[in-house]
């Protein structure tokens, strides 16, 4: 009978080695599937915070270098009002100038039709000139 209750105990022994072996990581499992799931998440969740954080930041600097496009075109119109105004202003007094330079580009433009005011402000026509 020794040998029948040792055999017992081996056996026992086995079986609880077994349901240790295999009956813990079945029972944990569905805890761990949980929290593995959970950590998914978490890591979807940040990952989509930081995309969030992208897109905002890259509209706010969009719309900072739009805010410094827009300056510099005022600046720009500003430095052309300016140029215009001086260029304006030395012509007004000097129409000299403009008649020469109209004269002076006369030699360039060959094959164009210039009109020239006449009597009563109608221009003079040369529709027969380029036959």
């Amino acid at each position: 009978m020794n040998n029948g209750l040792s055999g017992f105990a081996v056996g026992a022994a086995i079986a609880g080695f077994l349901l240790v072996i295999i009956g813990v990581p079945m029972a944990l499992y569905p805890r761990y599937n949980v929290w593995s799931e959970g950590q998914v998440g978490k890591a979807e969740l940040a990952k989509a915070e930081y995309n969030r954080q992208v897109l905002v930041r890259t509209a706010e600097a969009n719309d900072e270098a739009a805010k410094y496009t827009a300056q510099a075109d005022v600046t720009r119109a500003q430095g052309v009002a300016q140029a215009n105004q001086i260029i304006g202003k030395s012509l007004e007094n000097n129409k000299d100038y403009l008649t020469w330079k109209f004269i002076d580009e006369l030699p360039q433009n060959k094959n164009q039709i210039i009109y020239l005011p006449a009597n009563g402000n109608l221009p003079f026509t040369e529709a027969t000139r380029l036959k």
